[in-house]
């Protein structure tokens, strides 16, 4: 039954990255080892690339990467809201990651 629950309440984790970033190379490594246990929708905008949305570059230039971890239901992120995302930033574990999922899957 809590295998079904967590299929109907999946995540989505928007990783905000950038090109040549170390961090960003050890925050994907982070997000497969969840993925093993645990699966989620996943996204990657590189915030210097993504010409369409300039304002994630001015909100996380010098903090990437960045996660945002939403309902897999929930709109698309804009930069508007993200200081009411539930996120992590920098350096991250695997169980702090699933800690927010678990967060936003109680939600």
């Amino acid at each position: 039954m809590r295998a079904t629950s967590r299929l109907l309440q999946a995540c989505r984790i928007t990783l905000f990255t950038r090109e040549n970033c170390g961090l960003c190379t050890e925050a994907r490594s982070v997000l497969s080892d969840v993925w093993e246990s645990r699966s989620f929708q996943f996204k990657e905008i590189d915030i210097i690339k993504d010409d369409s949305k300039p304002r994630w570059r001015d909100l996380y230039e010098f903090d990437v990467p960045v996660i945002h971890i939403n309902k897999s239901s929930a709109p698309e992120e804009h930069p508007q809201s993200a200081s009411k995302a539930i996120k992590l930033m920098h350096r991250f574990t695997p169980d702090q990651v699933q800690a927010k999922m678990d967060v936003v899957e109680k939600a």
